[in-house]
């Protein structure tokens, strides 16, 4: 097999301006490849740290030249004559070389974009497109189905203008349709979504993951507007698509108490599972991500218990692709779906073992982008070779976002799906 002749890293900008990392491998045999890494701007503080170099006078503080130099200088010249086509060993001399629980020696950062980019050399070298290489390499599903676009439409909490709570509303397809009708009512959503907000007056302009972030009183305001954008296409709530939100809570959480602008006082924990009830009831939301704070894994226990039946309970902040944490919330029946993104945990094999856990446990798979992507569409083979059930990857808008939409398509194009 050809082996990893060199590796180069670089510091590139992310969609934000912010910079990140690109790291460039080549084999011996003459076969180049590259993968960047995605940054989020809303973290969880369970998630594998990313290195920045904190120098006030360069990009203010957010440069990554450290995570880029330790590529260079330490962890290139590491995986020099590994083959690439073993994940799991390179992935295993890249956690100890940096050797912290938390990747904080080298930098998630650093070590992902060498994983990232052993896996694509891993495809080339048997002439396989990625999302085939994953699918006979890890054997997570027996026939490929394309995942359903979850779309973020409007964006609040730290991704939005500073006026609602929740970080995401999302539009969600229907599971009966295809990716390409998919797609399609995505689109046609988001335009005309963006018709209701200019006839409104309200402010139309795009978040950091290209949906709207208008100037909105309350969230319920946020799915009234999907109600009345539906009255004007031929799409059905509650039969064709359904709504889902990304609470982001730790966003509006403080002192044990959830403070959202719909109600006056603050939620207790109770509260904040009845406002969760009432919404799936009159909006049909039915997947609530990060509806309590990453640590409260005794609310997260009743909010699964009351709504499994009618929600998709889902796991982000509160997960960050650990599998420390996710055989925990397994355990206490926490959760019944999963955020998964491989630059919370920092390699493409523990990303692949937190899946195979969560799918074992009957959970539905997301694999997600972060706020601060590339025009990488790695994550969109990722998802399909390991079988996820969703996918979030933004409103169909930016180029860094529409370049995975449009991934998949061609994709489901190649598999007739």
């Amino acid at each position: 097999m050809p082996l990893i002749h060199s590796v180069q890293a670089r510091e590139i900008l992310d969609s934000r301006g912010y910079p990140t990392i690109e790291t460039t491998m080549e084999l011996d045999n003459g076969v180049v490849v590259s993968a960047s890494v995605p940054s989020g701007t809303s973290t969880g503080k369970h998630e594998a740290v990313e290195l920045r170099d904190n120098d006030a006078s360069r990009m203010f503080g957010k440069g990554v030249l450290k995570a880029v130099q330790n590529v260079n200088a330490i962890i290139g010249p590491a995986v020099v004559g590994q083959d690439p086509s073993r994940q799991t060993a390179l992935d295993q001399l890249l956690v100890n070389l940096d050797g912290t629980p938390n990747k904080s020696k080298l930098g998630a950062n650093a070590i992902l974009s060498v994983s990232l980019a052993g896996a694509r050399a891993g495809a080339a070298t048997v002439g396989m497109p990625l999302y085939q290489y994953f699918k006979e390499k890890y054997q997570l599903i027996q026939t490929y189905h394309m995942p359903i676009p979850a779309f973020n439409m409007i964006n609040g909490g730290a991704h939005g203008a500073g006026n609602l709570d929740f970080q995401e509303f999302h539009v969600v397809p229907a599971s009966n349709k295809t990716f390409t009708q998919a797609l399609q009512l995505g689109v046609e959503v988001f335009m005309q979504l963006e018709k209701v907000l200019i006839a409104k007056s309200a402010v139309h302009s795009t978040g950091i993951e290209g949906g709207f972030a208008p100037n909105l009183y309350s969230n319920t305001d946020a799915f009234q507007l999907f109600f009345e954008t539906f009255r004007e296409l031929p799409y059905t709530i509650g039969q064709d698509v359904f709504l889902g939100i990304d609470a982001a809570s730790n966003f509006f959480y403080s002192g044990g108490k959830y403070k959202i602008r719909d109600r006056s006082e603050p939620f207790s924990v109770d509260q904040m599972i009845q406002y969760y009830k009432e919404i799936r009831e009159q909006f049909h939301v039915f997947s609530v991500e990060d509806g309590l704070s990453e640590d409260d894994m005794d609310g997260w226990k009743k909010l699964t218990a009351e709504l499994q039946n009618s929600t998709i309970i889902v796991g982000d902040d509160f997960l960050t692709t650990n599998k420390e944490r996710v055989l925990k919330a397994v355990e206490e029946k926490a959760c019944t779906g999963i955020i998964v993104k491989p630059n919370q945990i920092g390699t493409v094999s523990e990303t692949v073992e937190v899946v195979k856990i969560a799918r074992d446990a009957g959970w539905q798979i997301i694999f997600s982008h972060r706020s601060g992507e590339t025009t990488d569409d790695f994550i969109a083979d990722f998802a399909v070779g390991c079988g996820s059930d969703y996918v979030k990857f933004g409103a169909p808008d930016r180029g860094e976002r529409v370049v995975k939409y449009n991934r998949l398509s061609k994709i489901a194009s190649e598999l007739g799906l």
